[in-house]
């Protein structure tokens, strides 16, 4: 519907009766009018053009402001025409103008004349207009005391308007208010869905990939497009957290030769992977926290920037950086969005980053385990073979396809003693390990180690069997016993008549000898002495490994077992200068074992601890009842021993000397074990008191409690 344009204000100054009705119908019309839009644009714009042409006025604004305050949208219109992007133009009338009175006031004003009246700025709408407006009249858009916006006509007589015109611009603001309202909640809803959408979009686009590389570029890719911005960075903080790397960048003119950086609390991005907070900055000449660095950084010459931080499990990561060509370029969602796309971005690249060292590690385990020289097999719970690794398939030679439709008992016999019924030992998380067969498809067999853990496999509990070849150590094994029965049984005989001889010589000289005679003669009588035990030792340690009883039992005197240890072993110790202890308390109950194993276990341990201990260093013996054991040790005050050698010092051939210093068999430890678990005690080393090691080991005492050493 058209209105003719009221220029003469006597229209208005009828009867009473005349204005109600002509009132009453404008606003029915008005009110068609203002309910057939949505769009806030087009609803603006028919709030002025009807309310400038039912008034007569020739300029009129209107300014649309949110909930706290500040203006979202506005319109001009002189004449007919209605100019676009004003919200600018009038925020001063806001702060410091009539507008923004009647808004503080929320009351209408009719000024006769702007000359006379402060509340009015002299501003022209038009620059080539040579009216200046005098008559002015502005009410409030309220909805139910919710402040909407205002509206304001002018006119460039003085006086033009009337109280009528006043009541009548306030009715029109009334209706206004409520078409202005739903059309701001309107636009409000759509822009929400539209930011959404963006998010949505960019949330799919940029989890769509866990290629790192590609990943940034679809957020860049995707806060370009949702900003409409012609320049978008992305940078992530160093390890060090010093500095911001960045990484990925689109829209930059300058050519990159080498990953640019910049300081934590540098310019805009620096100050927001430092603070942690999105900013957004209208025109970067008037921003101090600029760094006219971004120009050289990115070769643009920009007038606005955006920037939020891209956070990753609540933790600042990186910053997203969005340049705009011109001052005022970015939307008051701007920073809204790119938040979004932030917190997007971050959880896309940690899940990039984590699904790169994921493939990194299955990179680095494939080459281990293709590139081992032990054979590597992967099994269910069944046993069937899933995997096997390059030295497997071609040493046990049935083929891939072959071999992963067997089960692990074909190819060795599984120790189900130490691994339980259906592995279930395993199910505790240790690695056990065993001795086995290896069986080749060609018959061959070869000795191994068999190491079988619980392994978790892409989230499936599967077992690792890995199996070492033990020939070569086999061989080596076999060449000792032979050599050290040969030895055994070779010095047998001659080392008897030697000791005999030796035990002959002393008592037909022994009156008239030279003392320097007689001390050779002691030393020789010692040496055989222990070449002697060694040799006993070694038959005892063959048999004990065969499984033959060996063991004599019977009631043993602690002390007496101790004391002539400890004088077959005085003659080393005062030629190193070491110094014995001696700590058997007495009423000790009797041991029951082998007098003469349980002497050479005492003298073993004498022994070691001797040849690691250096000159003057000092040794304890002692004994205490446990229970329904004795406990004998052995301390010194030595070097000690690592946590991870005290087991393997048993074994056999092992031998622990880190200056390399000393010789030995390495089977003396091994021997002391063997005849203290034949014994049904058992043997372990501890730390000393203040430095060095103890041997402990236990014997079971006698039946009789009232058997005890006198």
């Amino acid at each position: 519907m058209e209105y003719k344009k009221q220029n003469d204000p006597s229209l208005l100054q009828e009867s009473g009766e005349g204005i109600s009705k002509a009132s009453l119908d404008l606003l029915y019309h008005i009110s068609r009018e203002f309910a057939a839009a949505l769009d806030l644009r087009k609803v603006l714009e028919r709030v002025l053009l009807l309310s400038t042409q039912t008034v007569g006025a020739v300029t009129g604004s209107i300014i649309v402001i949110d909930d706290s305050g500040k203006p979202v949208e506005s319109a001009i219109v002189t004449g007919d025409q209605v100019y676009q992007q004003t919200t600018a133009r009038l925020r001063v009338t806001l702060e410091r103008g009539l507008a923004g009175w009647v808004l503080r006031n929320r009351q209408a004003v009719l000024i006769t004349d702007t000359s006379q009246d402060e509340r009015w700025l002299a501003r022209r709408y038009e620059p080539d207009s040579e009216a200046t407006p005098r008559s002015v009249v502005s009410a409030p858009l309220l909805v139910r005391d919710r402040l909407v916006g205002v509206i304001t006509l002018s006119h460039q007589e003085a006086g033009f308007f009337t109280q009528d015109h006043l009541a009548l611009v306030q009715a029109i603001a009334d209706q206004a208010g409520i078409s202005v309202l739903n059309a701001r909640l309107y636009a409000e809803s759509q822009r929400q869905a539209r930011v959404m959408s963006a998010l949505a979009e960019s949330a799919a686009a940029i989890t769509a990939s866990l290629n790192l590389e590609e990943v940034l570029l679809r957020i860049l890719e995707q806060t370009s497009s949702a900003l409409q911005v012609p320049a978008v960075s992305l940078a992530l903080i160093d390890p060090q957290g010093e500095h911001l790397v960045f990484k990925a960048a689109t829209g930059w003119t300058r050519e990159e030769t080498a990953p640019q950086r910049i300081k934590l609390g540098q310019g805009i991005a620096g100050w927001t992977a430092k603070e942690g907070r999105g900013i957004v900055v209208s025109d970067v000449r008037k921003e101090t926290r600029y760094d006219a660095e971004v120009e050289t950084r990115t070769g643009i010459q920009a007038r606005s920037l955006a920037c939020a931080p891209i956070r990753s499990r609540g933790q600042v990561i990186g910053v997203l950086e969005a340049l705009h060509l011109e001052a005022g370029g970015f939307d008051p969602d701007a920073l809204f969005v790119l938040t979004g796309i932030g917190s997007l971005a971050g959880t896309a690249i940690r899940h990039a980053q984590l699904f790169e060292q994921l493939q990194a590690a299955h990179q680095r385990y494939r080459e281990l385990f293709e590139d081992s020289i032990d054979f590597i097999l992967v099994t269910d719970w069944a046993g069937q073979i899933l995997q096997a690794n390059r030295q497997a398939v071609l040493t046990i030679r049935d083929g891939i396809e072959l071999l992963l439709n067997r089960n692990i008992s074909d190819v060795h016999e599984p120790d189900e003693e130490r691994l339980g019924p259906g592995f279930e030992r395993l199910r505790e998380g240790n690695t056990l390990s065993y001795e086995s067969i290896l069986h080749t498809s060609s018959g061959k067999e070869i000795p191994v180690q068999v190491y079988a853990r619980q392994v978790n496999i892409d989230g499936t509990l599967q077992i690792q069997w890995i199996l070492r070849d033990i020939s070569e150590r086999k061989n080596l094994d076999s060449l000792r016993e032979d050599l050290l029965s040969m030895i055994y049984h070779d010095l047998r005989s001659p080392l008897a008549n030697v000791v005999s001889s030796l035990d002959t010589a002393t008592h037909l000289i022994s009156d008239e000898m030279d003392p320097q005679l007689g001390y050779l003669l002691e030393i020789a009588i010692r040496s055989t002495n222990r070449i002697e035990r060694l040799t006993s030792s070694l038959l005892d340690l063959q048999q004990l490994e065969a499984g033959q009883p060996l063991i004599k039992p019977q009631p043993l005197a602690v002390s007496s077992l101790v004391s002539e240890a400890v004088d077959m072993m005085r003659p080393i110790l005062e030629t190193k200068e070491q110094d014995i202890t001696v700590a058997v308390p007495t009423g000790l109950p009797q041991a029951m074992g082998d007098a003469e194993m349980i002497q050479r276990v005492l003298v073993n341990l004498l022994e070691n601890a001797s040849k690691y201990l250096p000159v003057k260093g000092k040794i304890t013996v002692g004994a205490a009842q446990a229970g329904q054991f004795l406990q004998l040790w052995v301390e010194d005050n030595g070097p000690g021993i690592p946590d991870h050698e005290k087991e393997r010092i048993f074994e056999k051939y092992a031998r622990l000397d880190p200056t390399g210093s000393s010789k030995g068999s390495g089977i003396g430890l091994t021997y002391c074990r063997m005849v203290v678990d034949g014994h049904g005690g058992q043997i372990w080393v501890e730390p000393g008191q203040d430095t060095g090691a103890r041997f402990i080991f236990s014997l079971p005492v006698v039946s009789d409690p009232t058997d005890e050493e006198s």
